[in-house]
């Protein structure tokens, strides 16, 4: 049956890249207007329609409504003798202040106290000061990530107004980091219009109201990359970390001696994250080590930029080091083994005093990048954590220096009844690409079973075996579940990164087509019964696979994806991104290398699986536009029966400033088709 698609006219546009004519028909739809709008909500209505109409949405809601109990739960934060948490309240999240992490407490504050007209208010971050007097929080109220400091008062609970006006991008930055003495904190927000996308760290002292000062920090010229300050326990060091998938610290600052920043480490592309430990920067590092070592860095050292000046507290092992957390006189340091994550515990000298015994093989959990987690030790005295395995659901955790054992302080609320298998495929230069296979109890794995594949193998950042509940609800109708990890990722160290990074970006489609791949040859599915997802990064992966390989899938359903890499030039953002990612738009070279990475440019008639695409109207890191091209594109060029579908929902953004309503919705939409297609 034919899908009868909104019409999509095309335009005679033909951009200049570097001295490459590109053609782009459907440029008009980048445009803000109410053509635009119209289109998008036809589309919409189209895929909703198409959906519903598999008769699934109604399992589907069942499914997520019982599984989603098993999210992972923002992990209390400790301040002033004191635990600062998040807590859904049927439906009413409000902060809760509590003697334990997870305690009775009193409310401090509703977030539907920041809602404004048709916007709820989602919290992007919270941080309190050191005293735990008052506690700062960013609200994002158009799921755009977008958000404002909140400032409240810990005693009564009421709202400060002398918070910052500057709006942050994210919370990539880490939020505000408090000076020691929580007089005030410094912070990364943007300097003009957010689709500019310039930012500058500011400081903001309490009770001084109005704009914030800029910090006047030397970093690289031009750089739109994110900044954040760090402050030892004592006061009297300051140091900028820069870049957020592979942050160095650039600058230090004697607060003592009154002196201004000075450049720190200013000349190395690898990773050097860590914290001030007395008058060293303790650091994971992958220089010269591409699973990572520990290193010690003197803060006033002249030559910091020397390597050989390092002292090596862990060199490097089989164990792929992540990151390190200090706790009273000791540091934490995580990394994976295969995937699944080792602890260990050392003395400030480097000498290694116990493991952590975690509760199975899976994933502690982490911020997205490593800048955002270079938060400070809390004073807790201990190393508070959460924890997932693919087939249970995330508990909490806690476990202090000599511990022999851990105490579970939040208990997992979900068991998926299902086996776990490690595998591994071998991509065409014959490295091993391991996947996990996560099979349904009762699938006795005799034939081709409906399957999906889920992967992303970009910007360094492991994909990790933990719990998602979206997948989790996809098993436990049946479906088998493989979990592939990719070059680009890192989850094996620096050169697996590097492997499909820049030059060698398409090195990742050759590891998904080699899974997929085994995955038929073993007999696990079949290309008529197999399916393939992926957000951001991962939804081009998904794009090139679905444009390049249709025969291969069943489904195809990228998530807030990138598809149009050439009109990303033109977006402030993605351009940094792009630079960062793939190379230089100014080179042609280059740019011939991005059009034939792009799926909005690889599109051609062919018979295409179902595709459905999910996009947010205010997404800032994967614009709408980015959808809509390619899905008309690749609508226009359909000459199978499969449905093209595209749903850009109002009100969300990349995923984290998205609220729990919109999201929900749109998993609902997203695993309801998956069962169509799937037949489950």
């Amino acid at each position: 049956m034919t899908t009868e698609y909104p019409e999509s006219r095309t335009v005679d546009v033909v951009e200049d890249v570097a001295g490459i004519l590109i053609p782009d028909p459907y440029r008009w739809l980048e445009d803000d207007t109410e053509e635009v709008r119209d289109w998008q909500r036809a589309q919409a209505a189209l895929a909703v329609a198409t959906v519903r109409g598999g008769g699934r949405t109604d399992a589907a809601r069942r499914l997520l409504e019982a599984y989603d109990v098993g999210s992972r739960p923002d992990v209390p934060q400790h301040a002033g003798g004191s635990w600062f948490r998040i807590a859904d309240d049927h439906g009413d999240a409000r902060i809760i202040v509590s003697g334990e992490p997870f305690g009775g407490g009193r409310s401090l504050v509703s977030l539907s106290a920041f809602d404004e007209p048709g916007h709820a208010a989602v919290l992007s971050w919270l941080a309190p000061s050191p005293d735990g007097r008052v506690l700062a929080l960013g609200v994002c109220t158009d799921g755009s990530e977008h958000n404002t400091i909140r400032l409240i008062d810990v005693a009564t609970g009421a709202r400060l107004h002398d918070a910052p006006p500057e709006v942050l991008h994210s919370a990539w930055g880490g939020g505000v980091s408090w000076l020691p003495d929580s007089s005030g904190f410094v912070f990364l927000a943007l300097t003009g219009d957010a689709a500019d996308f310039r930012q500058a760290v500011h400081r903001h002292q309490l009770g001084v109201p109005g704009p914030s000062a800029v910090e006047e920090i030397p970093l690289p010229p031009g750089s739109r990359e994110y900044t954040r300050v760090q402050f030892s326990t004592d006061g009297r060091w300051a140091v900028a970390s820069h870049r957020v998938g592979r942050p160095i610290p650039v600058a230090v600052r004697d607060l003592h001696a009154g002196s201004p920043w000075q450049p720190f480490i200013v000349d190395c592309a690898d990773t050097v994250a860590g914290h001030i430990v007395g008058d060293e920067y303790i650091a994971v590092t992958d220089h010269g080590a591409s699973r990572g070592r520990v290193v010690g860095i003197r803060l006033d050292d002249p030559r910091p930029d020397d390597a050989r000046r390092w002292r090596v507290l862990v060199p490097e092992g089989e164990t792929v080091l992540r990151a390190i957390r200090p706790v009273g006189d000791h540091l934490y340091v995580t990394g994976f083994d295969e995937t699944a994550a080792r602890v260990r515990v050392l003395r400030s000298d480097g000498a290694e005093v116990g493991r952590v015994p975690l509760p199975g093989e899976g994933a502690i959990g982490a911020a997205f990048f490593p800048l955002t987690g270079l938060a400070p030790d809390d004073g807790s005295g201990e190393f508070l954590f959460s924890f997932s395995t693919l087939t249970t659901s995330w508990g909490v955790y806690r476990h202090r220096p000599g511990d022999d054992d851990v105490d579970e302080v939040l208990a997992p609320r979900v068991s998926i009844d299902a086996t776990v298998e490690y595998r591994r495929a071998i991509a065409g230069d014959g490295t091993p690409i391991p996947y996990h296979v996560v099979r349904p109890t009762g699938d006795a794995g005799e034939g081709p079973a409906p399957a999906l594949i889920s992967a992303y193998g970009a910007a360094g950042i492991p994909t990790l075996p933990a719990y998602q509940p979206d997948l989790a609800a996809f098993v436990a109708a049946g479906g088998v579940l493989v979990q592939a990890y990719l070059r680009g990722g890192g989850e094996f160290g620096r050169e697996w990164f590097h492997g499909a990074d820049r030059e060698n970006r398409r090195v990742r489609d050759g590891d998904l087509v080699a899974v997929a791949n085994d995955v038929i040859a073993r007999g696990i599915s079949g290309p008529d019964r197999l399916a393939l997802t992926g957000g951001s990064d991962g939804g081009l992966m998904c794009g090139v696979a679905a444009t390049e390989h249709p025969h291969l899938w069943r489904a195809v359903l990228p998530r807030a994806p990138l598809l149009d890499l050439i009109g990303g030039i033109r977006i402030p953002y993605l351009e940094f991104v792009i630079r960062k990612a793939w190379g230089d738009p100014d080179d042609a070279d280059d740019v011939r290398r991005l059009r034939r990475s792009s799926p909005y440019e690889l599109v051609t008639a062919a018979e295409f699986p179902l595709v459905y695409v999910q996009a947010g109207a205010n997404d800032p890191r994967c614009p709408p536009a980015q959808s809509r091209k390619f899905i008309a594109r690749m609508q226009a060029a359909q000459r199978g029966a499969q449905p093209i579908l595209l749903h850009v929902f109002e009100n969300a953004g990349h995923g984290a400033g998205t609220s729990p309503d919109v999201l929900r919705e749109q998993d609902t939409e997203w695993l309801g088709c998956l069962l169509t297609a799937l037949g489950l």
